[in-house]
């Protein structure tokens, strides 16, 4: 068989490898404490599981409109309002399976031959490999580790070039932890207005899960750039939905069409059962949010704790989503090969700095969505093997 081209450009999520990885070695009767995955050990709330139950009893099994139920648009226009301050029509907002095909769905938009398209490096390895799939090309902005992993607005405006398309940006981070500073987004938003065809996409998914008393500050925010803002948020992370599979962005004016028929063509749209689920774990008690992140915050102090005890680990302190960074360049390790050492002979999975990017040599992701008792059993684990 003949593929196309472009499938030797499609990267993959490394995470999912190591969770692979890890389950064969678990399935061979070793013990695997599995920092890798980034997803909540929470279950969904169980008054979102009933939503879901309720639906298909009540006989919600049939196709529902590419963009989403009204409803559904309508709790996120709420949501958005309460915790973003800014109202947005329901028109605006479409319903996806998850955060990932928003942003295909931005590459097919934007991304051809010719044309470039920025991304944050370390970043979430589908940005890099999307790009690359639709034939732009793809520019890193650097994080770095001396400023929290923020990124430089200076950096990205230097960056700009005639062929630039579209910018990626994502706070709170993964794989870092990394939260943007105002002052940055401030001073980006001012130095596009010479950049007026540079649209922005701005992955929020893990809006709600910051600490340090710091209030998660949105792109939205910036009435001047909403004509081309692209936001990404869902479900997946703040309900621990990853499962359900349902996301959702607020599109442009411009590009609403263009995203409906993106769903169209790609999933017809969300299952419908999902979609009620999701009403009510906007509209239902938050309390279990509130519970999540109280334990991610207690975590936290444990894992940072604990790696900077580790002789060769340095590590910042994340200030949202559920990551830690360490630097483990003091190891003389390069980061796949302490990946494969950790897991093969310590039995702790995690991810390689290298599997967001180029610029994530010398770090490794840890995922602190695990108990106390775990973290502390991984990183005793960890330093008998170092």
């Amino acid at each position: 068989m003949k593929l196309a081209t472009r499938m030797s450009s499609l990267g993959t999520e490394t995470a999912f490898e190591v969770l692979a990885r890890a389950n064969a070695l678990a399935a061979e009767g070793r013990d695997i404490i599995n920092l890798g995955i980034g997803q909540p050990d929470f279950p969904t709330p169980e008054n979102i599981v009933e939503a879901g139950r309720r639906a298909l009893a009540d006989g919600h099994h049939g196709y529902t409109p590419a963009n989403g139920i009204l409803a559904l648009r309508e709790a996120v226009a709420d949501d958005i309002l309460k915790y973003r301050g800014v109202e947005i029509s329901p028109e605006r907002i479409v319903v996806v399976p998850g955060g990932k095909p928003t942003m295909f769905f931005a590459m097919m938009m934007f991304g051809e031959t010719g044309a470039e398209i920025m991304y944050p490096n370390p970043g979430f390895p589908i940005y890099e490999s999307a790009i690359a799939f639709s034939g732009a090309k793809p520019v890193a902005i650097p994080l770095h580790e001396d400023n929290g992993f923020s990124f430089s607005a200076d950096e990205i405006l230097a960056l700009i070039t005639p062929k630039t398309r579209l910018i990626i940006l994502n706070s709170p981070a993964n794989p870092t932890g990394g939260v943007a500073l105002k002052s940055e987004i401030d001073k980006l938003v001012a130095g596009l207005d010479a950049h007026p065809g540079v649209a922005i996409l701005s992955d929020e998914i893990y809006s709600r899960m910051v600490y340090d008393n710091l209030d998660h500050a949105s792109l939205l925010a910036y009435p001047e750039i909403r004509d081309r803002l692209i936001l990404l948020d869902g479900w997946s992370k703040t309900y621990a939905m990853t499962g359900w599979r349902i996301g959702y962005a607020i599109w442009p004016e411009a590009l609403v069409e263009g995203a409906t028929r993106l769903c169209i063509n790609d999933h017809s749209c969300v299952n419908a059962a999902t979609q009620y689920a999701a009403v009510e774990a906007l509209r239902g008690p938050q309390g279990s949010v509130d519970h999540m992140v109280a334990a991610f915050d207690e975590r936290r102090a444990v894992i940072v704790e604990e790696l900077n005890s580790i002789p060769g680990f340095r590590c910042a302190r994340p200030q949202g989503a559920f990551y830690a960074f360490p630097n483990i360049t003091g190891t003389g390790l390069d980061a796949r090969r302490l990946q494969d050492k950790l897991l093969n002979e310590a039995g702790v999975a995690t991810v390689a700095g290298t599997s967001f990017g180029a610029h994530g040599e010398g770090y490794l992701r840890f995922s602190y969505a695990a108990s106390i008792d775990n973290i502390r059993e991984a990183m005793a684990r960890i330093r008998g093997c170092l």
